[in-house]
């Protein structure tokens, strides 16, 4: 499938089609890829990675997230909404958005990136989707920002109400594995890979004997809650094939 098939795919999922598709582009290059071709594009020649169109993208999801919160919760004070926003727009939470729509294959890497597994970390789909509302508000403004972030977090919005849902990876884990085997996950740093500058760490996690899921990301903290994903996505699946 060649790459516009892959954008139009994307463009579906989002519920948005680009008047400029080089606004997606843009949101969708990582700096490894901008450090392999500098050399190959052509002196004066302008090339932008994300990292721009993610601080953008940061201050457009939070302005549409806030939006949106105040008008479902009417109600509810400051401090509540402040909490399910920081529910909404954590790592782990717009990563997994990422994977949902599919920005993974739509990425371009450095090769570097590429061999550790880079398509599949958690900061890099973060930081690509909040690069993405960027692109959008640029292309088609506020309204339609916020009409991608209804789409996409519409029905995570009304959840957010409930405490569970703001609970970690980790936490949630946790609870799952005392509630039915009375243990504690157990994290295991087995090491890291890649260079010094883009380092890749790897962390098994364990109940008991068994070694459950492994996890990698560019911090310890990352590999761990990655790891957490995991292993509850196996916990989950192991009780639905018991029913």
């Amino acid at each position: 499938m060649d790459t516009p098939d892959l954008l139009a795919q994307l463009e579906g999922r989002l519920g948005y089609t680009f008047t400029d598709r080089s606004f997606l582009l843009i949101a969708l290059r990582h700096r490894s890829y901008i450090h392999e071709v500098r050399s190959d594009v052509k002196e004066g020649e302008p090339v932008e990675d994300n990292q721009r169109f993610e601080f953008l993208g940061d201050a457009v999801l939070s302005l549409c997230i806030s939006t949106l919160l105040y008008e479902t919760f009417p109600k509810d004070k400051e401090g509540e909404l402040s909490k399910m926003r920081a529910g909404l727009v954590n790592e782990s939470q717009l990563a997994n958005i990422a994977r949902s729509i599919g920005v993974a294959p739509c990425l371009a890497l450095g090769r570097g990136e590429e061999a550790t597994g880079g398509r599949d970390k958690s900061s890099i789909l973060a930081d690509a989707f909040e690069a993405i509302l960027a692109a959008i508000y640029l292309d088609g403004g506020f309204t339609a920002a916020i009409n991608v972030v209804e789409h996409l977090l519409g029905d995570l919005i009304v959840k957010s109400s409930t405490q569970d849902f703001l609970k970690d990876y980790k936490t949630r884990l946790q609870e799952l594995t005392q509630e039915l085997f009375n243990k504690a996950p157990v994290y295991r740093l087995d090491g890291t890979e890649g260079p010094d500058h883009s380092k890749t760490f790897v962390v098994t996690l364990t109940l008991g004997a068994e070694e459950v899921a492994v996890g990698q990301g560019r911090s310890k903290k990352e590999a761990e809650r990655s790891a957490a994903r995991a292993a509850l996505q196996v916990l989950q699946s192991r009780a639905t094939s018991s029913k």
